[in-house]
């Protein structure tokens, strides 16, 4: 089945069943929360009857703000099931308090799942950003993920917020024909390590109509990814839309058919990027990974793919990358960039890049329009038309 029968089934069967779906209040006097109250209780209390459920279900938080110390919500379920969030959940700040050190609110093992309300998941992060060494410390703590999705089939998360996460905002893994809509996920730009929403070991996943500022990548795609879109994205703050980081740790599998398309990014320290580690110690490939219609407004580092890729100097640049990148193609970015390199294509020599086509390249740097920069590196280039990088300013190397 596609992504988009997976898709117009969950809809489909949505649809009929809403007006039948049994109503798990998490205030009613079955379960007893109360805003500013301890929910935690009452929440899984409520999953586990809505759970059950021999028809479709809905777990309901109304409005107001909740405490939430942590939970896990598992399936399989007996039938379609919501979480319909329309208040404010709210982590602990000390993240020492949560029993399960690499999450706090995690969904598991289910078909047919929604997440919705227009509600907020609040992580209160601002306490673990300034204990997060792992830029340094390769044996550093898990810090917990304010939302994590493992192992969801044909299911949709819409309509939320994710905010102040400790650690990524929402990580995906060993999920299915899943889609991601009309989300807001926002965090300070100094906030260390928050992707928005990470993915890996995926297949048929689709983010759309997000709006995303945090402080690092917008969306960062893992290994074992495949069949992802993203589309419809705003971006900013943050690091960009990356591919990767891959390559890093032993075993890691392919990355195939990405598609990012209609995408703004706006003060951004990186646009769209491909980044593999140099010492990878297992050969993998990144194929067919396609960046289109997108505006850059004022970003660093536009379009980037950095082979020999090592934030914190971590590792060996003397052995090449054994992540094969090819068929990749950049089309119609147009906009303007802080850096006066808006192209930087940096492939090994041991194992280059191949048919990488850039089409209607129009990035502006400065006040005023100049010749441009670009730098390439051991890249097969396919095709290049309509390249137009414009520059003003020193700083040329």
């Amino acid at each position: 089945m596609s992504p988009a029968d997976a898709n117009f089934q969950h809809l489909l069967l949505a649809s009929t069943t809403k007006a039948h779906a049994s109503v798990f209040d998490v205030t009613s006097a079955t379960y007893g929360a109360k805003p500013g109250s301890d929910v935690s209780k009452a929440l899984a209390k409520a999953w586990s009857d809505a759970c059950a459920s021999p028809s479709a279900s809905k777990v309901v938080v109304p409005s107001g703000t909740y405490k939430l110390k942590e939970a896990t919500f598992r399936g399989p379920c007996k039938a379609p099931i919501e979480m319909q969030v329309r208040g404010t959940l709210q982590a602990p700040a000390n993240a020492g308090q949560l029993t399960r050190p690499d999450t706090w609110v995690g969904f598991q093992y289910i078909d047919m799942l929604t997440i919705s309300g227009g509600g907020t998941f609040d992580g209160q992060g601002a306490l673990a950003w300034s204990q997060n060494d792992c830029h340094k410390n390769k044996n550093c703590k898990p810090i917990p993920v304010n939302l994590r999705f493992e192992f969801l089939t044909n299911s949709r998360v819409r309509d939320i917020t994710s905010l102040n996460s400790k650690n990524f905002h929402m990580h995906v893994f060993r999920c299915n024909h899943t889609t991601f809509q009309h989300l807001t996920i926002t965090a300070p730009d100094e906030s260390r390590n928050t992707d928005g929403i990470h993915i890996g070991a995926s297949t048929g996943i689709n983010i759309t109509q997000a709006k995303i500022g945090t402080g690092d990548d917008c969306v960062s795609i893992g290994d074992d990814s495949h069949q992802i879109t993203v589309t419809d994205v705003t971006c900013g703050p943050g690091h960009g839309i990356s591919i990767g980081s891959l390559g890093r740790y032993k075993e890691e599998k392919d990355v195939t058919g990405i598609i990012v398309k209609n995408c703004t990014l706006t003060n951004t320290q990186n646009g769209m990027r491909i980044k593999t580690w140099p010492d990878s110690p297992s050969p993998s490939i990144a194929s067919d990974i396609h960046f289109e219609d997108i505006i850059m407004v004022n970003v660093s580092n536009p379009i980037l793919i950095d082979q020999l890729y090592c934030p914190y100097t971590q590792c060996d640049q003397k052995p090449p990358s054994k992540v094969k990148i090819s068929n990749v193609s950049f089309k119609n970015i147009k906009g303007s960039s802080f850096t006066p390199l808006a192209v930087k294509l940096v492939c090994t020599r041991g194992i280059p890049c191949e048919n990488v086509e850039l089409t209607d390249i129009d990035l502006t740097y400065g006040k005023e329009r100049e010749e441009g920069r670009e730098q390439r590196r051991d890249v097969g280039l396919k095709e290049e038309r309509g390249l137009r990088l414009q520059t003003s300013g020193s700083g040329f190397v």
